[in-house]
């Protein structure tokens, strides 16, 4: 009989064992989240009251905006909290809550920006049907179809995560309950969930990564044809952030979780980590939103509606 304790809760190490650094951290974090929810949460509403922007391509920046925000929610305070009253413990059912939502909305962007690439592919190579393919049943059933493909991959991946036998150590080398750092800790023989998550893992990213190309080939030979430069111009603009956030994103990802884990390094996992899970939602209602002249103009129109409103 092998002599286990069944563990009820998990250290978690945080960003730094330096205690002067906490206080500078959490203003920093607390920075970057407060930009998080008021960029996030802002677009969401913008989108809700300006009707110009009730079209496709908002439809799924507001899913992409609301991702942002609930999977970093589900990371970030976690991480604040512990910098500011130096509490590192977390109950199993909470270390096993956080991964399973920032599993589902990690999964969920990574779909949604599937489906944002093939939106862009129907407004720029079919712009004469985009109306009747990006109907409003397409949209509501791409959206609902990235939530529940986001939800399906949390539940295996906390499944495998947590199916193994905690017995020689509770303390997470990572800020949040993620599935490497966890899975780390079990005793019993991680191979075959390792290699299942890896593959799942692989498909997820793969399989919208081929969605994405294959729409901007098709993106990329069609405006080369343009002869209008305003078209040609037009057609770079709104793909251009969409690109840049993509090659972030899915860099970031890859490095992560596309690795054995034998080759991951938990000091540079959480390096990555804190960009991906606090930085990039913080900087995507910019690179995705602010440069759009749409959404500038959406906003000055809220502007002046509510300084009428304080004038009465």
């Amino acid at each position: 009989m092998e002599n286990t304790t069944e563990v009820t809760q998990f250290i978690l190490l945080g960003l730094t064992k330096v205690t002067s650094l906490r206080i500078p951290l959490v203003m920093i974090l607390t920075l970057i989240y407060g930009i998080n929810v008021i960029g996030n949460l802002g677009m969401i509403l913008l989108i809700l009251l300006d009707s110009r922007l009730h079209t496709p391509m908002y439809f799924f920046l507001s899913n992409l905006s609301l991702m942002d925000f609930c999977y970093s929610t589900a990371v970030t305070p976690t991480v604040i909290a512990g910098l500011f009253i130096g509490d590192k413990l977390i109950s199993y059912n909470a270390c096993a809550a956080q991964m399973f939502f920032f599993a589902a909305f990690v999964a969920g962007e990574v779909f949604i920006l599937a489906a944002m690439a093939y939106d862009r592919y129907a407004a720029v190579c079919k712009p004469l049907h985009y109306t009747t393919i990006m109907t409003t049943g397409v949209c509501a059933s791409l959206a609902i179809a990235c939530y529940a493909a986001g939800f399906l991959n949390a539940s295996i991946q906390v499944g495998e995560a947590f199916s193994g036998t905690f017995c020689s150590s509770n303390v997470v080398h990572h800020f949040f309950c993620d599935v490497p750092a966890v899975m780390s800790l079990s005793c019993s023989d991680k191979h075959f969930n390792e290699m299942v998550l890896l593959y799942l893992d692989t498909f997820i990213v793969f399989s919208s990564l081929s969605v994405i190309f294959v729409s901007y080939i098709f993106i990329f030979i069609t405006i080369l044809k343009m002869r209008s430069s305003a078209g040609y111009q037009k057609a770079v603009s709104t793909c251009a952030s969409h690109v840049t956030a993509i090659s972030i994103f899915f860099g970031t990802l890859m490095f992560m979780y596309l690795q054995p884990s034998s080759s991951h390094s938990m000091d540079t996992d959480k390096k990555a980590s804190v960009f991906y899970t606090m930085v990039i939602p913080m900087l995507n209602p910019i690179v995705y939103s602010l440069r759009n002249k749409e959404v500038k103009n959406a906003i000055k129109k809220v502007g002046e509606k509510i300084k009428i409103s304080l004038r009465l």
